[in-house]
């Protein structure tokens, strides 16, 4: 879907790697390209930035799961020795504008106490890592802004930290949902996304941005909201 959208939008893939391929990394095809689009898993996503950035390719990825073990190093690479990495846990433009209401949302409620804040991720069967990372992301908004939060956690029952449960079925691409209740009401926001389309075209957007741009990237780089 990336490619399509990609040659849709008039670029050249000039390489597609995968686990067969590996030795493809030191092609002059790869080391032809402007960026690398890199959707992996968390186990091998840090060597293919490695790889990448040996042959003076940028990265783009939405791989997530490695941050906790490699992301001091990556840090250091794009700040002190010149690499370039666009990461996002959701390239969704959809999921952009959702995390914007999200901030804003946890900035009002923050001055309401009564309200406890939950959420709940629910993505397909063969997604490795849990909470996803887009959950992570939106609860480290939420726990930014909300001072009764002090962090996040899986299954607790402790009032300062925001409970993530996560659930594993079918097919689903991603629907993350936070709820604020309270004795009186709920209050609730939704993102569900319908199919796999919104990643690839936030993907391939972040492609043609991170060329001309360098250093440690986001969404919120890209998407001034």
């Amino acid at each position: 879907m990336i490619e399509q959208i990609a040659v849709d939008r008039g670029h050249e893939i000039v390489s597609i790697i995968d686990i067969d391929n590996q030795q493809d990394f030191d092609s002059p095809q790869f080391a032809s390209a402007d960026v690398a689009i890199e959707f992996t898993n968390p186990t091998v996503a840090y060597d293919n930035y490695l790889k990448a950035w040996a042959k003076g390719v940028k990265v783009v990825s939405g791989s997530t799961g490695w941050m906790k073990e490699h992301g001091d190093d990556v840090r250091q690479e794009c700040t002190d020795n010149g690499k370039t990495l666009f990461w996002a846990s959701n390239f969704s433009i959809g999921v952009a504008i959702f995390s914007a209401v999200n901030r804003y949302l946890a900035k009002i409620m923050n001055k309401f106490p009564q309200y406890d804040v939950e959420m709940e991720e629910t993505h397909h069967v063969h997604k490795l890592d849990h909470p996803s990372g887009t959950a992570i992301t939106l609860a480290d908004e939420i726990v930014e802004n909300i001072e009764r939060k002090e962090s996040w956690s899986e299954d607790t029952t402790d009032p300062k930290l925001l409970r993530i449960d996560h659930i594993r079925r079918g097919e689903v691409p991603g629907i993350h949902t936070v709820r604020y209740d309270s004795d009186a009401d709920l209050i609730t926001i939704t993102h569900d996304a319908h199919n796999r389309k919104g990643f690839a075209l936030g993907a391939v957007l972040a492609a043609e941005y991170t060329k001309e741009h360098q250093g440690l990237l986001t969404i919120s780089d890209m998407f001034k909201f």
